[in-house]
């Protein structure tokens, strides 16, 4: 067991035993929300790119604002 996860479990069971319910949900919360395979984390890549392109239409953000806002990002303006 790493230093982390033993800090981990010193913590839970400093917790009363309705909160360590909470903790496992929590922990489930955040293995679901790993991707389990690479098409699924390409699919989640797909659907936030059209989200983001999207907003950037209806805020008429053009591609050529974007590289002109990296370019003086990388000159330091």
């Amino acid at each position: 067991m790493t230093n982390l996860e033993q800090t981990i479990m010193r913590e839970i069971s400093t917790l009363p035993e309705t909160r360590r319910a909470d903790v496992l949900a929590f922990i489930r919360y955040l293995k679901l929300s790993i991707p389990s395979d690479q098409k699924e984390l390409e699919e989640r890549f797909d659907k936030s790119l059209k989200s983001i392109r999207a907003r950037a239409k209806e805020m008429n953000i053009t591609q050529e604002d974007i590289d002109a806002e990296v370019r003086a990002v990388r000159e330091g303006k």
